[in-house]
């Protein structure tokens, strides 16, 4: 069956930007407060709940994976482009890393306390995204957590010829109360969201810590 196309040229995007994107990024978190709170209480119920594996999906260049791992957390990556893993092995030796995508994860059911999904279901079309619900849903234990982030909108932001690259791609944002209700239909609930407002030159950023219910056994 043919890869649906906006994974060939998502890979392809983030292929040919990846070094410059992981210079531009490394250090992004230490400017995010907010960022790192959401991170560290994700981690936080992870723990509470007896800990396991979690796995950050469309982990790019790894930093958000170190980041858990620095937290406790037994913590891989998987992501579709295989310039972004390179960096991330490279950057983060002691990490494993797999080249996936969030539409068909190779895990098996049940298998992760948690899931990551920092800014990463942004290129997925909204008519896609139950498929990665339901993905999620499927590879999360029962009372497994899930923490989203994405920016907040209607109107996706169109990127050509980053650094000077002859790529393009659409960044898409979401409204949380719709994503809030495509995750209730996979199964999974919202327990807390956070909207970071924008400053001026801002988008206002969405946080959804999410979990699969601990008497779902379906």
């Amino acid at each position: 069956m043919p890869e649906p196309g906006f994974l060939t040229t998502t890979r392809a995007f983030y292929d040919a930007v990846a070094a410059d994107y992981a210079d531009r990024y490394r250090d992004e978190l230490d400017g995010s407060p907010l960022g790192r709170a959401m991170l560290g209480a994700f981690a936080d119920l992870v723990h509470a709940a007896g800990g396991g594996p979690v796995s950050d999906i469309g982990c790019g260049e790894g930093r958000v994976t170190a980041h858990l791992s620095r937290l406790g957390l037994s913590v891989s990556g998987i992501d579709l482009s295989p310039g972004m893993l390179a960096l991330a092995r490279k950057s983060h030796p002691h990490l494993s890393f797999t080249e996936g995508s969030m539409l068909s994860l190779d895990l098996p059911d049940a298998s992760l306390a948690g899931v990551v999904a920092w800014y990463s279901v942004i290129h997925t079309p909204q008519e896609r995204l139950p498929e990665v619900f339901a993905e999620f849903h499927r590879v999360l234990a029962p009372g497994g957590h899930l923490l989203l982030a994405f920016q907040v909108g209607d109107v996706p932001l169109h990127v050509a010829r980053p650094f000077g690259h002859d790529v393009a791609l659409d960044f898409r944002r979401r409204q949380p109360d719709r994503i809030a209700g495509m995750l209730r239909d996979a199964g999974l609930v919202v327990h807390a969201r956070t909207i970071h407002e924008p400053g001026a030159d801002e988008t206002p950023q969405a946080y959804l810590l999410v979990r699969r219910p601990a008497a779902d056994a379906g």
